[in-house]
């Protein structure tokens, strides 16, 4: 099946790049928006699986399109354009449940795979990314989170190791379970705690007080 892409970015040069490059690639993008509030009206004509969401746009910037979007029951997934690879906006979204950014000067192939793998449902950025934007931009305010008591010893474990940068095989390693199990367990807490993916659990983790700043890889 086609995966089905929106470009959101004010400058007409990036779309058109952006568009020959996924469109060469088989993937089909069904609209384009100048402005987050064309963003969010094309994305609730259009359905389209992912939208590539740049953030400093006139009228309403891509962040705000991002919670507006993502406020709704949706399947679309968001990919976040910057220009800078630590930025409190890019930050901002992720929280508000984006899957991931994308530097603009991204290679055509790096930008199709991720399309592509965020279209499945999978968060793009490693978590060792969202850890160091978490670790510079967060701020812990456990009392405006959901309650962690929820989760239990093994997937509070298993999101802690999260917290901290760990990939599956890694937490798999250290905590001597399969894979496939902690993907199981990884489910579990993005279902008990309404998380979209790992990038939102990373974040969670800091803000909850769950982990905190410059804590060791254990």
């Amino acid at each position: 099946m086609t995966t089905r892409v929106v470009i959101a970015d004010d400058q007409a040069l990036v779309r058109t790049g952006f568009r020959m490059i996924l469109t060469a690639r088989g993937i089909e993008v069904v609209g384009e928006a100048a402005d987050g509030a064309e963003a969010v009206d094309a994305v609730r004509r259009l359905r389209p699986d992912v939208v590539l969401m740049d953030i400093r746009m006139p009228t309403m910037d891509g962040l705000e399109a991002t919670r507006r979007i993502l406020a709704t029951p949706t399947d679309c997934r968001i990919l976040i354009l910057t220009t800078f690879d630590v930025d409190r906006y890019v930050y901002a979204a992720l929280a508000a449940g984006a899957s991931g950014f994308l530097l603009k000067d991204v290679t055509p192939e790096h930008l199709a795979a991720a399309v592509s793998l965020v279209a499945t449902g999978d968060a793009l950025l490693s978590p060792s990314i969202t850890r160091r934007l978490v670790e510079r931009f967060a701020t812990p305010a456990p009392a405006l989170h959901r309650d962690l008591d929820v989760l239990t010893p093994r997937e509070l474990e298993v999101l802690t190791l999260m917290g901290q940068g760990r990939s599956n095989a890694e937490i798999a390693t250290h905590l001597t379970l399969s894979e496939a199990t902690v993907k199981t367990h990884a489910a579990r807490i993005f279902a008990k705690l309404t998380l979209r993916d790992r990038a939102q659990a990373v974040v969670l983790a800091y803000e909850t007080g769950l982990i905190t700043p410059g804590d060791p890889r254990d």
